[in-house]
């Protein structure tokens, strides 16, 4: 199949300026990715959806067309900016350990990574943080029982009577059961003394122990870590931001005391020294950009200064006991912007490539092409059509978020393709 993909394009990758590949059915477009992907090995390539629906098409029309090409999802949080809920647990983890992957050398490490254009505008735990985050277990190896329950409260685990979700764990006695969020099923570790007797899956439905495990390693289920030195941060930056805070601030007690709060995870960057954008992760991945990236783009951003607007100056009809002091948007979001992609960029001294994919201007498509157009043509151009610009409003007035939880984006419903679309590509230094 992939030789249906014009030879030239992969070969066209390490010029300087923009390739464009027209005519590729909407079905198809997994092919090409594919292509471009193993033009671009060993380093991996990065596509970002515009919604959480074109993720997870892509991510179907992948595993149809090459079920073996190791690849991670890196969904972007489900709740709305500003929220007063924590994001599922089950999507936070799915994050984490995607994000635990990308730092993984040689073959753990996906060559193609599919996000959403709302996941590259939320900055995330540097790569530091979460290298050392890990907590790695054996059968038949000896363990401090004390600080596997230590990592697992600060890590964000929840103690259960029984585990059923991702980030669950329950005691009882020299049993231990914790479902891990990089794992597709939860482990029971039967302890006797300090050592690791045996490790089993099992099922969460019914409990019942199935095959044994020989190794298991934990990765964090919250991108917020509640020890010293980040309730310290958080405590020093909050009283920096918003003054000294009362007993009536129940976020700042709770942290104090060393308690996890709904919706903690909006205040990310006073926990963190410093936070990077899903391209730090990727230094040398080549990016293509979903078609009305940029659209998304701006709709996202509109909204996250919406709620924030909304979060710090709340109009007077609105009556709450309980304050809410939103951190800035510029701490949680990037906004930074390169001319060929006009989505968050990497550091300018880093050589990277985009790619872009837009609706062909003719329904149908017709036979694949490549050009390079001009410098002045350089950006994706925001749609000024009535239709887009309704179908815009529309979404603003519904809470701007593709997210589950909340309305969903133009274009959850349907290919946005028209039957055909194009691939933009560009390099620039």
């Amino acid at each position: 199949m992939t030789g249906l993909v014009p030879e030239a394009l992969p070969s066209a990758l390490p010029r300087a300026g923009r390739v464009v590949l027209g005519g590729v059915p909407e079905g198809f477009s997994a092919v090409v990715l594919l292509r471009l992907a193993a033009a671009q090995a060993p380093e991996p390539l990065l596509y970002v959806a515009r919604d959480d629906a074109r993720l997870a098409r892509a991510a179907a029309m992948l595993a149809f067309f090459d079920p073996g090409r190791p690849s991670v999802s890196v969904p972007a949080w489900d709740c709305l900016p500003y929220d007063r809920v924590s994001p599922r647990a089950d999507i936070a983890s799915r994050r984490l350990a995607g994000l635990v992957r990308l730092l993984r050398p040689g073959d753990g490490r996906p060559c193609i990574v599919l996000t959403t254009v709302n996941a590259v505008l939320q900055r995330i735990p540097a790569r530091a943080m979460l290298a050392d985050a890990t907590f790695s277990l054996a059968s038949g190896a000896s363990l401090d029982r004390e600080a596997l329950l230590d990592y697992l409260e600060r890590n964000g685990f929840t103690r259960t009577g029984t585990v059923m979700e991702a980030g669950d764990y329950a005691v009882r006695g020299g049993i231990v059961d914790l479902f891990p969020p990089n794992e597709s099923h939860p482990v029971r570790l039967d302890l006797a003394g300090d050592t690791v007797e045996t490790i089993r899956a099992f099922d969460p439905m019914s409990q019942r122990g199935g095959a044994r495990v020989e190794a298991v390693e934990l990765v964090p289920v919250s991108e917020v870590l509640l020890d010293p030195a980040s309730i310290a941060r958080f405590r020093a930056a909050y009283r920096q931001r918003f003054g000294a805070a009362g007993d009536g601030d129940p976020l700042y007690e709770a942290v104090s005391a060393g308690r996890r709060y709904p919706g903690l995870e909006h205040w990310l960057p006073f926990f963190h020294d410093r936070l990077e954008t899903l391209f730090d992760y990727l230094p040398g991945a080549a990016v293509v950009l979903d078609h009305r990236a940029r659209e998304a783009r701006d709709d996202r951003l509109e909204a996250i200064a919406d709620f924030h607007g909304a979060r710090a100056s709340p109009p007077p009809s609105v009556i709450t006991e309980t304050p809410y002091n939103p951190v800035p948007t510029n701490r949680s979001s990037s906004t930074r912007t390169s001319g060929s992609t006009s989505l968050p960029a990497a550091a300018s001294s880093r050589r990277r490539r985009s790619w872009r994919r837009r609706a062909a201007s003719t329904p149908g498509g017709g036979r694949g092409a490549i050009s390079s157009p001009s410098a002045s043509g350089r950006g994706m151009g925001r749609s000024s059509t009535p239709s887009a610009r309704i179908s815009r409003a529309s979404r603003r007035r519904r809470g701007g978020s593709s997210s589950p939880r909340s309305a969903p984006a133009a274009g959850s419903g349907s290919s946005g393709c028209s039957g055909s679309t194009a691939c933009t590509a560009s390099s620039r230094p």
